[in-house]
């Protein structure tokens, strides 16, 4: 008898189940994203889980095997984030399997998500339609002290929860989306400037522990002089340490104070929509707020 095992063995393919996301242990989660790459610390998990729901795939003894994430903001319109499978499934069908449990939750809905290079294919085959790159800015962040800051008109203050109304509803012009839940969710994990014209609130940033240190995110504002201005006070808080801004700029002054300040270009993710696009939400006036930087990746 030939008792030499073989140099390989052909295992049948097991099958998978779906999950609330909900009823999954967090380091479960945190391996799940550690297995692709991405940041996302238990704590990051835990905060999108308290922001939105979501499906597991499971298999046969209850390992993690894939994710799928939404995020309703009103009964019109989601992002949908947190899309991973497993490296060794990422061929075979699970992640249009997940995807589409999730269409079912957010029928009628406008969507919006961010799709890695990896993962552009598939949404293009769900009929999700490009829109803009997102570039990922981070690195050790250093606060420039040559130069002189762009001309500002107004006053930069710390935020408190007496400006969580404004945050809100600036932040809805720059999104086109009202986020209410959201921005108080933001608040309660994140330290905030703003920019003030007498009582007005024109600009805001908001900066959060995430992934490998922090992230600055969504920033709003109307000109970049402004946005630079609400977005320096978190660079100058955490020199020395790992800062993050996800921000749709390619050019101008803003994109280049965060190269200037530790922040290059490290990877890109496209933004695509199904429904109304980005266009869609723009509110059309001469001067505008607009969003510099996403609150994240999965979170838009």
């Amino acid at each position: 008898m030939d008792l030499k095992p073989s140099e390989s063995l052909k295992i049948d393919t097991f099958s998978m189940r779906i999950g609330d996301i909900e009823g999954v242990d967090l380091d479960r989660l945190h391996a799940l994203s550690l297995s692709v790459g991405w940041p996302h610390r238990a704590v990051d998990w835990q905060f999108l889980r308290e922001s939105g729901e979501g499906f597991v795939a499971l298999d046969e003894i209850g390992r993690v095997l894939g994710s799928a994430m939404w995020f309703a903001h009103g009964a019109d319109f989601a992002t949908v984030g947190m899309v991973i499978t497993s490296p060794r499934l990422q061929t075979l069908g699970a992640g249009q399997w997940l995807t589409k449990r999730v269409f079912e939750k957010v029928a009628g809905r406008d969507l919006r998500l961010n799709a890695t290079r990896a993962a552009r294919r598939l949404y293009l085959s769900l009929d999700f339609q490009p829109e803009k790159t997102v570039y990922q800015c981070q690195g050790i962040a250093s606060l420039q002290t040559t130069g002189r800051p762009a001309n500002t008109r107004g006053d930069v203050r710390i935020l408190d929860a007496r400006d969580i109304p404004a945050t809100i509803a600036l932040d809805a012009v720059g999104f086109g989306v009202r986020r209410a839940a959201l921005i108080e969710r933001l608040f309660a994990n994140s330290t905030g400037y703003g920019l003030f014209k007498g009582d007005s609130l024109t600009a805001f940033a908001l900066c959060r522990p995430f992934g490998r240190g922090h992230v600055v995110g969504p920033v709003v504002a109307q000109s970049d002089a402004d946005a630079m201005a609400v977005v320096r006070p978190h660079v100058a808080d955490h020199s020395g340490s790992f800062l993050r801004v996800d921000t749709h700029m390619d050019h101008g002054e803003f994109a280049a104070f965060l190269s200037h300040s530790g922040m290059p270009i490290f990877d890109t993710v496209l933004t695509m929509s199904m429904g109304k696009r980005l266009s869609d939400f723009a509110v059309g006036a001469a001067v505008a707020p607009v969003t510099y930087a996403l609150a994240s990746q999965t979170l838009g």
